[in-house]
């Protein structure tokens, strides 16, 4: 009797968890597709008497949201991509050699996520200025890019050091260089862990604000969180562009996870199953 109450305890507090969780993205969707006049009715209605398209064409008529969804693919993707080589190839000296310094380079990467970000704002925005970086894709690529690889590389190490340093060694011994032991053989069963950096850096990426508004100014430039966030005006919160905007933004990352899904659970996995 006692395992049935606390099993049935455990259903319904991860229902109402659940409920509490999904209820945000439920509103989001719901409003994003009610007319202007029905986002304010009271009392509040939780399912519109009619849905509209309304919001989502609003939103490419009063700005240019199909450019800025396409500088934020554009820019995230590259510095995932660039962050992914330089962290596989760092993480895997880090993790198959022990040199002078070793120790001091992993606690300078560990020390990096312990600094809150706006502490850097200042001297970066210095830095670009005085290289004539502002309002230039090629800033935010820099910024990302070097901010993502330390954390990126403490990731893939742990993946590495899970990689028994015999295959390698047997790929060695069958003729190949130890670059082409790291393509060929390691780099293939790193693939969940590759996957879910990736995704780190990728999402990271999509959904960075504070350096977007520092260095780009231009409207032609602006990734996709600047320009929701221009949706929030000094008096007033457009709402229904701000839902259809949040929505349309969604969707690339809930692809991506979509599409990986099965090589960051293997990659979540790894260590236990090794264990």
């Amino acid at each position: 009797m006692k395992l049935r109450v606390l099993g049935l305890s455990k259903i319904v507090f991860l229902t109402l968890h659940l409920l509490v969780m999904v209820f945000p993205l439920y509103w989001i969707v719901i409003t994003s597709l009610k007319p202007q006049r029905d986002i304010f009715s009271f009392p509040l209605k939780y399912w519109p008497e009619r849905m509209s398209l309304e919001n989502y064409i609003n939103i490419f008529k009063i700005s240019k949201f199909h450019v800025y969804i396409g500088n934020s693919l554009l820019i995230s993707i590259l510095a995932a991509s660039i962050v992914l080589i330089i962290a596989i190839l760092s993480a895997y000296v880090l993790a198959r050699f022990t040199f002078r310094g070793h120790k001091q380079i992993m606690l300078a990467f560990f020390a990096t996520q312990m600094l809150p970000g706006f502490v850097a704002l200042a001297p970066l925005y210095f830095m670009m200025s005085s290289m004539n970086l502002i309002n230039s894709r090629i800033s935010l690529l820099l910024m990302y890019t070097v901010i993502l690889i330390p954390f990126s590389t403490i990731m893939l190490r742990g993946f590495f050091q899970r990689i028994p340093s015999s295959l390698e060694e047997a790929a060695m011994i069958d003729g190949c260089s130890r670059w082409s032991a790291l393509i060929r053989v390691v780099i293939p069963v790193m693939l969940p862990g590759i996957a879910s950096t990736f995704i780190f850096a990728f999402v990271q990426n999509w959904n960075e604000l504070f350096l977007a508004v520092m260095f780009i100014d231009s409207d032609a430039l602006k990734t996709l969180p600047v320009a929701m966030n221009s949706f929030i005006l000094k008096f007033d919160v457009d709402w229904g562009a701000m839902s259809a905007g949040t929505v349309l933004s969604i969707i690339p990352t809930v692809l991506l996870f979509a599409f990986a899904q099965r090589f960051i659970v293997e990659g979540l996995t790894q260590g236990a199953e090794k264990g």
